[in-house]
């Protein structure tokens, strides 16, 4: 077998091939480029006729593309995270020193002896929900900081400002209601009406990927949304950033993921064991399923309501009845992908 392990990067890509007693065998580098496939089929070809597997560090990000390519003409492909060929560094050599060929030799290395790798996989339904939610959130958070900037702007204009919420027709009110004095106030006033314009453009913007998400969430087929507290945009948000579900083999290792299983904290023996807050795996999901605990919690009919109240008389504090209500959640989520998935492919 013969490992290789590849260090992306926007010019150009570093590979080094090691068998499994972590000899190298060869190294490459190729330019990034229309034939970087070609290059490094063509280079891995040279190596013995063994049987190959492609390690490329952060393969969802800067080797995303290379990733995807290798997919495309039939070889096997496996993503290692950044920090397991950082570990795989720093351990074999005691300093964190970096250059391409050694960081291709870790990720190789980490890549032959991590017991758990997610094999990369040609995109899919998962992957436009993923894009859509990213766009989503940019779009937010970039009308956000222009109504942020129209305040202030404002503030210089009116004492007090906009007291409340920015409604794009009040905005507008407001400014039609200001008369320069002078050529300083006018500015700003034209100031105020540009960035009040580019807030329009957002808010339609955002009106038009909520409608985008809702379309790809119904030809998903999911039904998550069947869950009280979750929308399409926090459904798409959990399939594009689950993926695949089956490299989760139970519900406990998906909250894990998703850092709604705490961590323990123990030391001096089993009856002191400790149990912490995980502040680990993916916020983003964490963060959604943070949203639709709080919307159950909000509404008293909800199921999600009631076991909150119940860990409350069972002496819990409010924070603590709400973790177990996410974890909770997180346990309902994991059996609907994995229903779906199941579904889907029969």
């Amino acid at each position: 077998m013969v490992m290789i392990g590849v260090d992306p990067h926007k010019r150009n890509h570093t590979a080094v091939a090691v068998n499994r007693c972590e000899e190298v065998l060869d190294s490459r580098l190729v330019r990034a480029g229309c034939r970087q496939v070609g290059e490094l089929l063509a280079w891995a070809d040279t190596l013995e006729d063994r049987q190959r597997t492609w390690a490329i560090e952060s393969a969802g990000g800067l080797g995303y593309l290379l990733a995807q390519q290798l997919l495309a003409v039939g070889e096997h492909v496996v993503d290692v995270p950044a920090v397991l060929a950082s570990r795989v560094r720093v351990l074999s050599s005691g300093t964190s020193n970096k250059n391409d060929p050694n960081d291709a030799f870790a990720v190789a290395v980490a890549a032959l002896h991590a017991k758990q790798l997610v094999a990369v996989r040609v995109e899919d339904h998962a992957t436009i929900l993923r894009l859509l939610t990213r766009r989503h959130t940019q779009l937010a958070q970039t009308s956000n900081k222009a109504a942020c900037r129209l305040h202030a702007v404002v503030c210089d204009l009116l004492p007090g400002g906009i007291s409340k919420e920015l409604v794009v027709t009040q905005a507008h009110q407001v400014l039609d209601s200001i008369e320069p004095t002078n050529q300083v106030i006018a500015e700003r006033l034209r100031l105020a009406r540009d960035l009040l314009a580019d807030v329009e453009r957002l808010e339609a913007q955002r009106r038009e990927s909520k409608a985008r998400i809702a379309a790809a969430v119904t030809a998903s087929g999911t039904t998550l949304t069947e869950i009280f507290g979750i929308g399409a945009i926090v459904a798409a948000t959990l399939i594009g950033q689950t993926g695949d579900p089956a490299r989760f083999a139970t519900a406990d290792r998906f909250a894990a993921y998703n850092g709604t299983a705490p961590v323990e904290r123990s030391s001096g023996g089993p009856e002191r064991r400790v149990w912490r807050l995980s502040r680990r795996g993916n916020r983003t999901i964490n963060h959604v399923i943070h949203i639709a605990a709080v919307t159950q919690i909000r509404h008293r009919h909800s199921a999600g309501r009631a076991f909150y109240d119940r860990k409350l008389a069972e002496g819990k504090t409010p924070k603590a009845a709400l973790r177990a209500l996410k974890r909770r959640i997180s346990d309902i989520i994991y059996r609907h992908l994995v229903a779906d998935a199941a579904r889907i492919q029969h």
